[in-house]
């Protein structure tokens, strides 16, 4: 029989990880950002510090979403609230 400490310990690491799976989101989000600007630049070149200025911002918008992810799954793991 397993007590509740110890329910607690699984249930946040697995809570954990599903946390970082936000991070798999951003990275496709930020290559296709980085993609899309690769082409955009490739068929627009006057307008590359436009285009490069708007790609810098929506990805570190999207990177936010990892790093929140990434905090998350730090604090279940090492300091987590619901173990006394």
């Amino acid at each position: 029989m397993m007590d509740a400490e110890t329910i607690i310990t699984a249930a946040s690491v697995v809570g954990a990880g599903i946390a970082m799976v936000a991070g798999i989101g951003a990275g496709i989000g930020q290559g296709y950002a980085a993609g899309k600007a690769a082409e955009s630049v490739a068929r627009q070149p006057e307008g590359q510090g436009d285009i490069l200025k708007t790609m810098i911002l929506g990805q570190a918008v999207a990177e936010s979403t990892g790093i929140y992810a990434l905090v998350i799954a730090l604090v279940l793991i090492f300091a987590n609230p619901f173990l006394g």
